[in-house]
């Protein structure tokens, strides 16, 4: 085999259309955008115009509201737990918590912080400290001889305490 014999598969590479150039391209004229008028043109299309009719983004009542003091907690469930303990990336003896489930690799981050769930079963005796936690992981936790401590909620920093 030489340098000038090596070649790409046949149709892995694509050359890009070419718009506006004439009528046997195939994409000449409009160039596959239609008419003429305000779509025709680039950057200026109005999101959700209904031909001056009342659009239903406005037609339709507001509902809701977007509470800004609530928490975004971190769900892990205690069959994941359980796991990393026995794959030793989780001490039972130490106590388990935000960070050590981080650093342990279980969680990707805590955000706000941690909320234990039930799945699954849990066999070792462990410590869990966490933000918020179910009544069924409770109960199994300390089923299997452990305790759960529910943290108070994070403070901000301008919050009067």
């Amino acid at each position: 085999m030489k340098l000038t014999e090596i070649a790409d598969n046949p149709g892995s590479r694509k050359k890009r259309m070419r718009v506006g150039r004439g009528i046997g391209s195939g994409k000449g004229k409009q160039a596959g955008r239609g008419g003429k008028g305000q779509t025709a043109r680039s950057g200026v299309r109005i999101k959700g115009f209904e031909g001056g009719q009342m659009p239903m983004h406005r037609r339709l009542p507001k509902r809701g509201f977007n509470n800004i003091f609530r928490l975004d907690l971190t769900e892990v469930n205690l069959d994941r737990i359980q796991t990393a303990i026995d794959a030793k990336k989780l001490d039972a003896k130490d106590t388990i918590n935000a960070e050590t489930l981080v650093k342990s690799g279980i969680l990707r981050r805590s955000k706000d912080g941690v909320r234990l769930l039930g799945r699954g079963k849990i066999t070792a005796k462990v410590t869990i400290e966490v933000h918020g936690a179910s009544k069924s992981a409770i109960e199994a936790v300390e089923k299997a001889g452990g305790s759960v401590k529910i943290l108070a909620p994070k403070k901000d920093e301008g919050e009067a305490a």
